[in-house]
């Protein structure tokens, strides 16, 4: 059974910093194009950035993915974190056949 979960989300305040990972079981992440998505209230998902090196203009270079292969693990790094950016934030592994997602976790930024 296929599991991707995230974790990592909170509230922070503007300007501050996250990091989400997500983790993977049954599921070999290194065979996936990795990305994280995002959901704001009465807005549609999108995307936020690629393991490819594709970004949102919104991200202008303050989020970053990476990932550590031996715990399976993909992460998105944000920094200067704004209002803007509170939504469910949402992992997702692009397969050739099929795709996967995760739950979700809350992100809100507040003071």
């Amino acid at each position: 059974q296929v599991q991707l979960v995230e974790s990592g989300g909170g509230l922070v305040q503007p300007g501050g910093s996250l990091r989400l990972s997500c983790a993977g079981s049954g599921i070999i992440l290194t065979n996936y194009v990795m990305a994280w998505y995002r959901q704001a209230p009465g807005k549609q998902r999108e995307l936020v950035a690629t393991s490819s090196g594709r970004a949102a203009d919104f991200v202008e270079g303050r989020f970053t993915i990476s990932r550590d292969n031996a715990k399976n693990t993909v992460y998105l790094k944000m920094n200067s974190l704004k209002p803007e950016d509170t939504a469910v934030y949402y992992c997702n592994a692009h397969g050739l056949v099929k795709d996967y997602w995760g739950q979700g976790t809350q992100v809100t930024v507040s003071s």
